[in-house]
């Protein structure tokens, strides 16, 4: 177990280059390998999920190029011949965008496929997925506490799928969808968590030549029998989930932070971090592709409706231990399903801080205290967000050890050097 030590900052600001999006990033690399023709990725994000994701694609066939430090890549697609795999095992890290898109899409054809993952891969929520593929004809051979075996045999029709649980089920089933033999329905159930990553997932298709006709997120219909079409260049905008801690940042101490490679039209959900920022008292000044953060003189609390910004509202709940009054995040159910319980790490180590948290399965009330603690080991529970979220700890005055800081690795390397290179007034 690896640990790191950082003291408290009395400053932070400066103009901010971030990644780009993973979401994004894992989207276009699984289409652009599945187009037809070649496809030039800009701003691409280089982490584990996206390393896992460049590794199967080459177990499947795909050639690529990355260049410019790993932030450009160069994906020649396979079209038809992406599927015509069999008898491979993919290991695809803690990755469970990945494990649930290629679930789904290596559902084409006939093959045998295994899937691997790190331990905590196989906690993750996976059942409804198998079932919707099921309705549409793949086959698996299902085991105990493991990942499918995946034999293929998707070929379209209607399916139902619960859309309470997890976006990236219909994300999923859509990527899928306009390459099966048949016409597709997906009639949703329940209402869509996450709503914004399946607006995303349209998006990125429609760059890619497919049209999705979506019925008020009720039910979508897909034709079959499509193809992609690479774009050409596809820009990966900047990472707004990775944003929300400079942002942060520039709210608790008072500072300006500009950030490049966003915008407010910005196809990624989390930009409503945004509106949470103003709500509370921030000043946020909106340019041609950047996004400038004055600071805040005070900042207030506020009820903030996590369902469509679950990774952001994280970030939040960090912001209101300076806010005052008492802040209510409400819809956070699905932080129970991530890389950890992120309601039980987040009441745990705010509650270490000296934060009166009062938390139940699916809403949290933070009250600010006028002392917090001096020094603080955090646990991140091997979540990167866990990780990134209690750094900004250290503009409170706070001394903190982060154990297992390597966890950052899942979406933004070199995180801490990064983000401290901004603040002054630090001996690490």
């Amino acid at each position: 177990m690896n640990y790191l030590t950082i003291n408290p900052s009395n400053f932070f600001g400066g103009y901010v280059n971030l990644p780009g999006s993973k979401s994004i990033s894992i989207r276009v690399l699984l289409l652009a390998a599945q187009s037809i023709g070649v496809t030039h990725i800009y701003n691409l994000l280089y982490s584990d999920d996206i390393k896992y994701t460049l590794i199967a694609l080459k177990k499947l066939g795909v050639r690529y190029f990355l260049f410019k430090n790993n932030t450009s890549c160069t994906i020649f697609g396979l079209g038809n011949s992406f599927y015509n795999v069999n008898k491979l095992s993919i290991f695809l890290g803690q990755s469970g965008a990945l494990m649930r898109f290629l679930l789904a899409i290596l559902c084409l054809g006939n093959k045998h496929i295994t899937l691997t993952g790190s331990p905590y891969i196989n906690h993750r929520p996976i059942k409804p997925l198998i079932n919707a593929l099921q309705q549409g004809g793949a086959k698996f051979i299902l085991e105990n506490n493991k990942l499918p075996i995946i034999l293929g045999g998707f070929i379209g029709g209607k399916i139902n799928i619960i859309g309470n649980i997890s976006s990236q089920f219909i994300s999923a089933l859509l990527m899928l969808a306009p390459l099966a033999d048949y016409n597709t329905t997906i009639i949703v159930k329940n209402k869509i968590i996450s709503k914004p990553y399946v607006d995303m997932t349209i998006n990125i298709m429609k760059a890619f030549g497919i049209k999705i006709i979506n019925y008020n997120y009720k039910y979508f219909y897909i034709i079959g029998k499509q193809h992609y079409y690479s774009p050409g260049n596809y820009i990966v905008e900047g990472d707004i989930t990775h944003a929300s801690y400079f942002l942060a940042a520039s709210v608790i101490s008072n500072n300006a932070v500009l950030i490049n490679n966003i915008n407010y039209n910005s196809i990624q959900g989390d930009i409503k971090f945004l509106n949470i920022l103003n709500k509370m008292g921030a000043k946020i000044l909106l340019g041609n592709n950047y996004i400038k953060c004055v600071g805040a003189n005070k900042l207030y609390s506020i009820n903030i409706n996590c369902r469509n910004i679950p990774d952001v509202a994280m970030t939040a709940a960090i912001v209101s231990i300076f806010a005052i009054g008492t802040t209510k995040l409400y819809n956070i159910s699905t932080w129970n399903i991530k890389e950890t319980n992120r309601i039980v790490a987040i009441t745990n180590e705010l509650t270490k801080l000296g934060v009166r948290v009062i938390s139940n399965q699916n809403s949290m009330l933070i009250i600010p205290q006028k002392k917090l603690s001096k020094y603080v080991i955090i646990n991140t529970y091997n979540d990167h967000r866990i990780a990134m979220c209690f750094t900004l700890m250290i503009l409170a005055k706070v001394k903190i050890t982060i154990v297992n800081p390597s966890c950052v690795n899942k979406s933004f390397p070199n995180f801490f050097k990064y983000f401290l290179s901004y603040c002054c007034n630090n001996n690490n």
